[in-house]
């Protein structure tokens, strides 16, 4: 039904987004009868093709400043900042851009050292955003020094074998670098002195991170070896069953299901024969929390996902029906989506419901998950084997429409006809419309949309449900930008 298009054969990343060269400059002639400029048009295609960003690690013991840094790093206040370590928030992953380089920064700040020790809360919060990185920023207090919990850091990251920036944080003034420069023993090259408070020094320090972070992700997600194996992440909230899933579908114990709390243990990703096929399963199971640590759980759950998306191609997630769909379910969703990566939803603990849970359940699904109707859904138990073998379907589904995209030519007489139909409501005595379009990559599909003049927001979900009724995208999100025609345009 769709029409295909991959990556270059040879591992280059194509040159205009995923526009071939004919195809490409039938669309610049196109955007240039609209009036609108080249270098423009070419900046939009390029930033909508862009693929996987590269990541970023911020890692630290708490208290020296790695939220601030990160706040710095991304230009606005969105990592929280508290003096108590612990603090449960939303999102662990934000985007950043320098020297006209764009990243993924991923903020591990803010878990407490517990009873158990460094060797158990430090590393188990570093470990997994280190694990997904492309490269790292170890944030020291320069007005401390190193600790023995930053020995214990260097150590981890030295295991990791990921490019690392040495941040001395807190330096704000000159008298301060000289406590920056007795971070030379923590042999990790220069330290790099900064006032994330202030922003002093930060420039050099990005300067560096630069040159430590790839142009593109060493992570190729499908595009490695052809017939490779796929890579699936289980996630959910704890407690949720993935332990279990994995071992079903796996066939054998392979994931210890235990409670008990600050467990470190390196991440594994298991290899599992399933429908005909093997996937690697990006595990996800070893979140341990106590009872009594119920901040520090969330957000190092929130971590283990956020670590878990950036290696895998399509996120199953797990949602217990016997209980009513959480926040943190639909956190763990959004987290999925804002990732772009492939989505199943899969109901587990299936087999415990009666008729009155069912119905209640359907109506907290038509309420609370209407943005993600296009994901597919599966009904399973993860303690029964029951229907775990629809999974695979739903998988190869939803990668499919993640990989698909849209020639130009079919996607501009699709938006002619909603233009024609459905225009857009006018606004101030204007009637903005859309001009032209292209999908400018995929994994998920990214779509560029070239328009006379803003489009609301309303208007823009409309285009969506309308492109996944035309052209499936069952299972992937769906990315829409917008860039409006200047004034100066046609009439100049």
């Amino acid at each position: 039904m769709n029409d295909q298009m991959h990556p270059a054969d040879d591992g280059t990343e194509p040159v205009h987004g995923e526009l071939g060269d004919a195809e490409f400059a039938e669309f610049m002639e196109l955007a240039a009868e609209e009036g609108f400029d080249q270098e423009e048009v070419e900046v939009a295609l390029g930033e909508a093709g862009h693929g996987p960003l590269p990541v970023l690690a911020v890692v630290g013991r708490p208290n020296v400043g790695k939220s601030t840094l990160v706040n710095r790093i991304i230009g606005r206040r969105e990592a929280v900042v508290e003096d108590r370590p612990g603090v449960t928030r939303d999102r662990v992953t934000y985007e950043a851009e320098w020297a006209g380089r764009r990243f993924k920064v991923v903020d591990t700040g803010g878990w407490e050292q517990d009873v158990l020790g460094i060797d158990a809360s430090v590393a188990a919060q570093a470990e997994f955003a280190v694990e997904a990185a492309d490269a790292v920023v170890f944030v020291v207090d320069a007005m401390v020094g190193a600790t023995d919990t930053d020995e214990a850091v260097v150590k981890l990251l030295r295991r990791a074998g990921k490019p690392v920036v040495l941040c001395a944080n807190k330096v704000d003034g000159p008298s301060g670098e000289a406590d920056a420069a007795y971070l030379w023993s923590l042999g990790l090259g220069e330290p790099y002195p900064v006032s994330a408070l202030h922003g002093r020094g930060t420039g050099d320090m990005l300067d560096e991170v630069l040159k430590a972070l790839p142009s593109a992700p060493q992570q190729t997600f499908g595009g490695t070896p052809l017939g490779g194996p796929r890579r699936v992440a289980l996630i959910g909230r704890p407690n949720v069953g993935k332990s279990s899933l994995l071992n079903k579908v796996a066939g054998e114990e392979r994931v210890v299901v235990n409670e008990q709390a600050g467990t470190t243990r390196d991440p594994v990703d298991e290899l599992i024969e399933l429908g005909g096929k093997t996937w690697k399963f990006v595990d996800t199971a070893g979140i341990r929390r106590r009872v009594h640590m119920t901040e520090g759980a969330d957000y190092y759950a929130s971590l283990r996902t956020a670590a878990a998306l950036e290696k895998a191609e399509v996120a199953v997630v797990l949602i217990d029906v016997s209980e009513s769909i959480s926040v943190q379910d639909l956190r763990i969703i959004t987290m999925a989506v804002e990732s772009g990566r492939a989505v199943v939803l899969a109901y587990n603990k299936w087999d415990t419901l009666d008729e009155e849970r069912r119905y209640y359940l359907e109506r907290e699904i038509e309420q609370e998950l209407v943005q993600v109707r296009w994901a597919p859904r599966v009904n399973v138990s993860a303690r029964t084997g029951r229907h775990v073998e629809k999974l695979v379907p739903a998988i190869e589904t939803a990668l499919a429409s993640w990989e698909t995209r849209v020639p130009t030519g079919k996607l501009n007489a699709f938006l002619g006809e909603i233009v024609a139909s459905h225009p857009h409501p006018v606004r101030g005595g204007k009637q903005p419309r859309i001009l032209f379009g292209t999908q400018a990559g995929t994994r998920p599909p990214r779509f560029v949309l070239f328009a006379s003049g803003f489009l609301e927001a309303g208007y823009r979900r409309f285009v969506e449900r309308r492109l996944r009724e035309e052209f499936g995208f069952e299972g992937t999100p769906v990315q829409i930008s917008v860039r409006v025609r200047e004034k100066r345009g046609r009439k100049k």
